[in-house]
């Protein structure tokens, strides 16, 4: 039981994972960046402002959404273990 121990005791973290191996990834975060970077060089003290609550509120619309595809993802995964050993859970459990 090592995997639920570490998971247990904070040593894994599921939102944690490899972004640096994904080409597209990183290509597309580069891209924002930059085009943030000049968006930003163009705004007043007020659009700056207005900016970063606005990254705040995506960023927890990002966290809500990655938290609901992790659950959703752990459930398959039980599901699909569930009938790799031969007893079958119905989609509501």
């Amino acid at each position: 039981m090592r995997l639920l121990e570490d998971f247990w005791y904070g040593n894994i973290d599921p939102r944690e994972y490899d972004k640096s191996s994904c080409k597209e990834y990183k290509e597309a975060f580069r891209l924002i960046t930059k085009n943030e970077e000049k968006l930003q060089a163009t705004f007043t003290d007020e659009q700056k402002e207005l900016f970063s609550r606005y990254i705040d509120c995506v960023m927890e619309c990002q966290t809500i959404a990655e938290c609901l595809l992790f659950q959703h993802s752990f459930r398959i995964g039980v599901r699909m273990m569930s009938e790799a050993l031969g007893e079958p859970l119905s989609k509501e459990q």
